[in-house]
């Protein structure tokens, strides 16, 4: 990206000023960076905490799988999932704050006996698969502002601030030489006044 700029004072105090803003921030940001770098890899964690959990209790249901044939679809359903949001380094996450669950009206002489343990077998198997979905979304929502933060620090580092220090350094250079080529000229002006004195 290359810098625009004038060859004057003003133009100098800009960039200067510039250059500051974005020094001063890089700490701020690569601080940002790296802590929504450890709050993906956390959140990664415990998806995947979650996917062993789920495969842990549909194993254990394995054994009863020909009973869960008498299980009728539609005795549980769920009624609200309850999400929050927290602020994570800045960016907004969903939390998982409540799931309600309707159990739909069945006899308890008709049903089998295990219908109770299965029905809560079944929410606990809900409650994993939706937890997981939440810190799914909260790794793909922290890892999108990780990878914008890191761009943001990639172009100030690379670009912007090595682009401004550039332009200032050129500004310098052509005041002093106008400055210099000024008392050069004043210096020939201010000899041949004096030759022409003398003569």
């Amino acid at each position: 990206m290359a810098i625009k700029f004038q060859y004057n004072k003003t133009a100098l105090q800009s960039l200067d000023k510039q250059l500051k803003v974005r020094v001063r921030a890089l700490p701020t940001i690569k601080n940002k960076e790296s802590a929504l770098r450890v709050e993906v890899k956390k959140a990664r964690i415990v998806a995947e905490d979650f996917d062993k959990k789920l495969v842990d209790v549909i194993n254990a249901q394995e054994k009863e799988l020909a009973l869960w044939n008498e299980y009728s679809g539609n005795i549980l359903s769920i009624s609200n999932v309850e999400l929050g949001i927290k602020k994570i380094a800045g960016v907004k996450v969903p939390i998982l704050n409540n799931i309600d669950f309707d159990i739909a009206d069945f006899s308890m002489f008709n049903s089998p006996q295990w219908f109770l343990d299965g029905i809560e077998e079944l929410k606990k198997l809900v409650e994993i698969a939706i937890e997981r979905e939440v810190f799914i979304r909260k790794m793909e929502l922290l890892n999108k502002a990780r990878k914008k933060t890191t761009q943001k620090v990639n172009l100030y580092e690379k670009v912007q601030i090595p682009g401004y220090e550039n332009a200032i350094l050129k500004i310098k250079r052509f005041l002093e030489d106008s400055e210099n080529l000024s008392k050069s000229s004043q210096k020939i002006v201010k000899t041949r006044k004096l030759m022409e004195d003398m003569s």
